[in-house]
């Protein structure tokens, strides 16, 4: 099994920047760069192939002619790949959002629901994001507080800082504010329910579409507890691992590689390495590919050992066993 290099799907919402281009030569000419799709099989915005033999190829049909054992044994479970990775530069600040659970995003909108995390890769000082709400409220007076513009008041506004953590489960009300990039991991779903926007318009002039009555069905009106990591960083041979979050859809890990790190890449499940920081190689038995921040890499299940060179900072993600 061979490395992989992909190259994303973007998006150009209005509240994007120009760091994924100015910083991390993303290949986009869009004026604004709000998202890059680094790991995705959704329709909206499937990422490619980058060079080799299935160069050009989506990620799902490379999948088609590698075979599911690729993805792993602990993907089988899922009908469709369960995983969306992407870069998110937030110059502006995001509406006020929430995403379904499954069962109501099944149900309703016949595709999976979001749970997701963030990692904050860089932000301006004073940033800030909104997380849950900051006391409990009632659906009655959610609702009345979107009708009066006075909703920011009882969200809970939290100061963000580079390495920055935040686990966002389904039904959880929240916003990325402005001056943020993240690294953003998430089920395969672009199911989103926007609560309040600003007043902003659209392309066309009009105010973006609202969908309270949804939102106010799915959110959950009580302080959602910010999930710190379970165990701390832990020192390796070659740098250090940090796990950041899991969930039932993926795992993630922080490896700071100061030298060279070898990771096993078993039948269990893909890995996904997204660079944050600093520059090198990913070896592995068939092939080597070099890598600089904002690049990811996709490595089959079942590949073996995998050595990463530095120094770098790199985000590993995989799927975890059912629960």
């Amino acid at each position: 099994m061979k490395l992989e290099k992909l190259t994303p799907a973007f998006k150009d919402y209005l509240w994007g920047g120009t760091k994924l281009r100015d910083v991390y030569h993303k290949p986009c000419d869009f004026d604004k760069i709000a998202e890059s799709w680094e790991l995705s099989t959704h329709p909206a915005g499937p990422s490619k192939i980058s060079g080799g033999e299935y160069d050009g190829l989506t990620l799902e049909e490379y999948f088609e002619k590698l075979g599911k054992a690729a993805l792993g044994k602990n993907c089988q479970r899922f009908q469709d790949f369960p995983v969306l990775i992407k870069f998110i530069d937030a110059k502006d600040p995001l509406s006020i959002q929430v995403h379904p659970s499954d069962e109501y995003a099944l149900r309703v909108e016949h595709e999976y629901g979001k749970t997701e995390m963030w990692y904050v890769m860089d932000c301006e000082p004073g940033a800030y994001l909104y997380f849950g709400v900051n006391r409990e409220v009632t659906r009655e007076e959610f609702a009345q507080r979107i009708a009066d513009n006075t909703v920011l008041e009882v969200l809970n506004k939290v100061d963000v800082h580079p390495g920055d953590v935040f686990f966002i489960q389904s039904g959880t009300i929240h916003a990325i504010g402005a001056g943020i990039l993240i690294c953003e991991i998430q089920q395969n779903s672009n199911c989103t329910y926007r609560v309040y926007d600003y007043d902003r318009r659209g392309a066309d002039g009009k105010p973006r579409e609202l969908h309270v009555e949804k939102a106010l069905e799915v959110s959950r009106f009580t302080p959602s507890p910010r999930q710190e990591t379970a165990a701390g960083e832990e020192t390796v041979p070659g740098g250090k691992k940090r796990p950041l979050a899991a969930c039932n859809y993926f795992a993630t890990q922080r490896l700071t590689v100061d030298t060279a790190m070898e990771l096993e890449v078993g039948e269990d499940s893909f890995a996904s390495l997204i660079v944050l920081t600093g520059s090198g190689t990913a070896a592995g038995p068939e092939n080597q590919v070099s890598f600089v921040p904002g690049d990811s890499l996709f490595v089959p299940a079942g590949t073996g050992k995998v050595t990463l060179t530095g120094p770098c900072t790199v985000v590993k993600t995989t799927v975890p066993a059912g629960e």
